[in-house]
């Protein structure tokens, strides 16, 4: 992981606040890391936070290009080697599966090298998870290979236990361990 460029997208749900200690893990690996956050998950956890964490600038409008900056999606496509969606919502898993870029995050994703990997960390409410649809929308990233079929989305499962919302089941966010460990195995 040692000077690796990791792209980390954060989205909303109640999960963000542990991404914090996730990026001083990445960091103290050697790692470079730049964020993109969603519109909901700057609600849980403010952009200055990650700003601080990562020592870089927290992206999160599509348009600031028209303020002087690069085309922040090609740019940040192009830069990592790596992009890793923690937590991710089954609305941007959706998105993504589907192909739609309508914030920064997705626009990005579509956006990447097709070489470059990206490893989504899901995290959200046992029956959102179990939903059939957010379940084809996992299967369907899962199975996209590229050229050399060699894999280009990869998943952390959620594990079980006692969500935000007060429900029992399968949707809290992985161990920071398990996603370092992942990002060890794609890099």
């Amino acid at each position: 992981m040692k000077n690796s460029k990791i792209l980390l997208g954060i989205t909303g749900g109640i999960a963000v606040y542990k991404i914090c200690s996730l990026i001083n893990k990445l960091k103290k690996n050697g790692a470079e890391v730049k964020v993109i956050m969603t519109e909901a998950a700057t609600k849980f956890v403010t952009p200055v936070t990650f700003q601080t964490l990562s020592n870089n600038e927290v992206c999160t409008d599509m348009f600031a290009w028209e303020r002087g900056h690069d085309t922040e999606h090609i740019s940040l496509a192009d830069w990592c080697d790596l992009a890793v969606i923690a937590p991710a919502t089954a609305n941007t898993i959706a998105k993504i599966s589907h192909g739609l870029a309508d914030n920064l995050l997705t626009s990005t994703v579509l956006a990447l090298p097709k070489e470059t990997p990206v490893l989504f960390v899901p995290a959200m409410n046992v029956h959102m998870w179990e939903n059939p649809i957010t379940q084809d929308n996992i299967k369907k990233l899962i199975n996209i290979k590229i050229s050399n079929k060699k894999d280009k989305y990869f998943m952390v499962e959620p594990r079980e236990g006692i969500l935000a919302c007060g429900y029992k089941g399968k949707g809290v966010i992985a161990e920071n361990e398990k996603i370092i460990e992942m990002i060890n195995k794609i890099l």
